[in-house]
């Protein structure tokens, strides 16, 4: 490279299917100014790459084992503020897209699209700009509208993001000690959210959570 020219975006791309790691790897790669230094199988390991390696951009699928992608772009916006993260996704999904922006996530791409859309997206959420495709353009107007029109604000979260992740890790089967693992916590921490999240929301066991995370999005059946 000529040592005039800006460094290339250097970007964390996170998704548990490796043949869509490798096409998306493609479209980027080909590009001068962007380059992949990093691969995550799910949200769990983004984070551990994220702390090891210095990057601009992380982009994230949403749907991933241990951890999604909407609560690792969480962990990444607290552990790293300056990274730019994008959400790369199969759901046309509104419940999704507004958790996405929610999280700390500058874009929402689709996959359907993506040969199309993301290279643009990685550009403009460098240049801090939101890039969103024409559906959630679409579904951003409607909703802002609701709101105005019934003077409502959405409810607040019924579970804090660290019980979110809990929830997930524990309908995935995972041992308490696993989930301290992951989550860099305490076992008694664990046992803690546990209890919070059966009392929260009204549940007795392991199963009742697991129906609750599939209901919420947060694993697929």
């Amino acid at each position: 490279m000529n040592p005039s020219e800006p460094s290339p975006i250097r970007i964390l791309l996170a998704d548990d299917h490796a043949l869509v790691r490798r096409g998306v790897r493609l479209i980027l790669d080909r590009e001068p100014d962007l380059e992949v230094v990093a691969e995550a199988g799910d949200g769990a390991e983004a984070i551990a790459l994220a702390r090891a390696h210095d990057i601009d951009l992380a982009v994230l699928d949403i749907a991933m084992p241990r951890m999604t992608g909407l609560q690792a772009a969480r962990e990444l916006a607290a552990l790293k503020p300056g990274l730019r993260i994008l959400m790369l996704t199969m759901h046309d999904n509104e419940q999704y897209f507004f958790q996405a922006l929610k999280a700390g996530a500058g874009g929402y791409v689709l996959k359907s699209v993506a040969d199309r859309d993301l290279v643009a997206a990685c550009r403009a959420a460098v240049r801090d700009e939101p890039f969103l495709y024409p559906g959630a353009v679409t579904a951003l107007v409607r909703n802002y509208l609701d709101r105005v029109r019934h003077g409502e604000e959405p409810p607040d979260r019924l579970l804090t993001a660290r019980e979110e992740e809990v929830l997930k890790l524990v309908a995935e089967g995972n041992s308490s000690k696993e989930i301290a693992d992951t989550l860099f916590i305490s076992i008694k921490t664990v046992h803690r959210h546990r209890a919070n999240l059966l009392h929260k929301l009204g549940m007795r066991d392991r199963l009742e959570l697991t129906r609750y995370a599939i209901r919420a999005g947060l694993i697929e059946p």
